[in-house]
């Protein structure tokens, strides 16, 4: 039989494309080929035996070439697409949080996502992706997929048939080898799928979750089979509570934080995702009242997201006044901020206590919703005066919509629709002028009392190069004589200017006499991913140097520090938190401080004052408690040393962990609030 190389190339030019893709986009991230290139293998020969099968139609030579071609620069764009998001944001976006974000990047940070696609390496990069439609251009020659003689129904039925043959022996490895099975099912999450499967088997699932009805019916495991044991580790500030009731001149109320709903009763009323939902949450424990409970009541709030902020971005040289605030206030010593979406992933888990379960579109699907337990509607409930502020452009992200839903009774002012009036138009723009303006012009004086604020804020923003940055440049000679490279002096430099912004609003609170009763909370939005280029967990030089050590896990990269401050704090001995904790974990604290009325079963996380479990856990099931740390990818559970790990703990804790992931699923793509409280008020 007569070699022909042609026809190799026909019928083989789409399976040898995806591969050529999918290697480059790992070799380019991830790093990681073993087993998970055999998954990608099988996946991707399915996916081009369906694609050779909707080709179909193509009968002549011509116009199969032509679809060839489509399909092939298709491709080459989605996964340079992807690499250049990863490449920023050291994460793989779904498409949705993609198209989600591609209006506001290109308005927003069209400067650097030119610069970043122009590049060397970038160029490198799409050339690299667009090889197989250029080589095809050229080699190819289109098909005739219909022979002569051969019925077109029967040819279409073989090639069904072998695609289906195929994709169904690349499930059954998957659910062979190791722990793949569950992030490929009950595990599933678009970042750990594209490391294991692939990005188009990636995209695959995320067109069927979206096309399946996501929404309609939230699946959870059963509670009583299931549930983790909890233990009794607590926050170390809880560990004299019984003396310190003691010598309380009342008994400590140590009732539930529950509020008068039936959920079974609500669940037999209703069907669908409420229902399920309904059912999860009468199946929770709910954590008890405490010491902490009320102990900020009628305080004044300043909350603030900052951007990209790093435990180790607070020193006592460059931010003193951070440095003050998080080793005098309540200190937060094992505290996790998890790369999800961005900034906006960051602030859904600040102030929604969920995690955005639908990447960058999870904050804008509740510009609509019923937030009843966001902090702001909690206090607003309580007489208080709220206001939301931004220094950047007021529109990005939908803010304008989102946030004058997260129940502040003033609103929400960005840049673009009164913030320009106090802040200069650069970039990054200025927290200091931001905390300036507001405090002097807005909330600033006792007439105001009880306040509740919201800031979000840009001055830490990427890049940090003395191009880029003006708060790097404005604060560069407090960081020249540090022994780092420029990019994390530029870092550290940025930040200087929240730390000037936060020693004005102190010392005008002081002035005023509003200080001994303002909380300050601060929390970081995501790491600084903008310090690398690249960025594959083990290959991020300039995060390792600003660290101290060498970044390789989850764990590593995404640690921070929470602050939670008021002047009252330094008048006694320290609190400290030094058990797990995370972003869902910060709503929950905060509701409890402030004597809100709230349920404790309606969020994933806890009050760190509480006598439930720590559990910190990601979007990739990762999870980490007082007993040890466990990878969902690989299925290892690293206990922590001379921890006893109870016999069926780590599966009842992963079990766990899936229930509240689809709860904050749930939550988020249902409006589930609007079904227990009804429309907002």
């Amino acid at each position: 039989m007569r070699f022909r190389p042609r026809l190799l190339i026909e019928h083989w030019c789409i399976f040898a494309a995806l591969i050529w893709q999918e290697l480059v986009l790992k070799a380019s991230t991830s790093g990681e080929f073993w087993p998970q290139l055999i998954f990608i293998m099988l996946f991707s020969l399915a996916a081009s035996l369906f694609v050779r099968l909707a080709l179909t139609p193509c009968g002549s030579r011509r116009t199969n070439k032509i679809a060839k071609l489509i399909v092939m620069v298709a491709a080459g764009a989605v996964y340079s697409l992807e690499y250049f998001v990863y490449r920023e944001f050291k994460l793989f976006y779904d498409l949705p949080t993609v198209i989600a974000g591609a209006g506001d990047a290109a308005t927003g940070f069209g400067d650097t996502a030119l610069a970043l696609v122009l590049s060397p390496t970038g160029l490198l990069h799409i050339a690299l992706f667009m090889a197989p439609a250029v080589v095809y251009a050229f080699l190819g020659r289109g098909e005739d997929l219909v022979k002569d003689g051969r019925k077109p129904l029967r040819a279409r039925m073989f090639l069904l048939r072998d695609a289906i043959a195929v994709q169904m022996a690349a499930i059954l490895c998957v659910a062979v080898v190791g722990t793949y099975g569950h992030s490929y099912t009950d595990q599933y999450s678009f970042q750990t799928a594209v490391t294991n499967f692939g990005l188009l088997t990636s995209l695959r699932k995320e067109v069927s979750r979206i096309t399946m009805g996501a929404g309609s019916k939230v699946s959870f495991t059963d509670s009583d089979k299931h549930r983790a044991t909890e233990s009794d580790a607590t926050a170390s500030v809880l560990a004299d509570s019984a003396e310190a009731e003691a010598e309380a001149e009342q008994p400590v109320d140590r009732g539930p934080n529950v509020m008068p709903l039936d959920f079974e009763a609500l669940a037999a009323s209703t069907e669908g995702a409420w229902a399920d939902l309904d059912r999860y949450v009468a199946s929770l424990t709910p954590s008890s009242k405490n010491e902490m409970t009320g102990r900020f009541a009628g305080y004044n709030l300043i909350f603030i997201t900052a951007e990209a902020l790093s435990a180790e971005a607070i020193r006592p040289d460059t931010t003193p006044t951070l440095y003050r605030m998080a080793t005098q206030g309540i200190q937060f010593l094992d505290y996790y901020q998890f790369d999800t979406a961005g900034t906006t992933g960051g602030e859904c888990g600040n102030l929604f206590g969920l995690l955005p379960t639908e990447g960058g579109t999870s904050v804008k699907l509740t510009a609509d919703h019923n937030n009843y337990l966001t902090i702001g509607n909690a206090l607003n409930r309580l007489g208080y005066n709220g206001w939301a502020f931004h220094n950047n452009t007021f529109t990005y992200y939908d803010r304008d919509l989102t946030h004058n839903n997260l129940g502040y009774s003033n609103g929400y002012m960005g840049y673009g629709n009164g913030m320009e009036q106090w802040v200069e138009w650069q970039w990054p723009q200025s927290d200091l002028e931001m905390f300036t303006g507001t405090f002097d012009n807005i909330y600033g004086g006792p007439s105001h009392e009880p306040f509740d604020v919201y800031y979000m804020s840009v001055s830490g923003h990427s890049d940090y190069g003395l191009d880029e940055n003006k708060m790097a440049v404005k604060n560069w000679d407090a960081v020249a004589g540090l022994p780092y490279s420029d990019p994390v002096k530029g870092y550290l430099a940025s930040h200087i200017e929240l730390d000037k912004g936060l020693a004005y609003l102190i010392a005008r609170l002081e002035q005023t006499g509003m200080a001994d009763h303002t909380v300050f909370v601060i929390g970081a939005d995501h790491f600084p991913y903008g310090l690398d280029d690249d960025g594959p967990l083990g290959s991020l030089p300039y995060t390792s140097e600003l660290y101290g050590y060498e970044v390789v896990t989850p764990f590593q990269r995404d640690h921070n520090r929470l602050i939670i401050w008021t002047p009252t704090l330094e008048q006694q001995e320290p609190l400290v938190v030094d058990t797990p904790t995370s972003t869902v974990d910060i709503l929950p604290t905060l509701l409890n401080l402030f004597g809100c009325d709230w349920d404790s079963r309606l969020l994933p996380g806890r009050d760190v004052f509480s006598e439930k479990e720590p559990l910190v856990f990601s979007l990739s099931y990762d999870w980490k408690s007082t007993l040890g740390t466990y990878y969902a990818g690989t299925g290892e559970f690293v206990p922590n040393e001379g921890a006893q790990v109870p016999e069926g703990y780590v599966e009842a804790t992963s079990a766990d962990v899936a229930n509240r992931i689809n709860y904050c699923r749930g939550v988020l793509t249902t409006d589930y609030y609007r079904h227990l409280f009804g429309d907002p008020a």
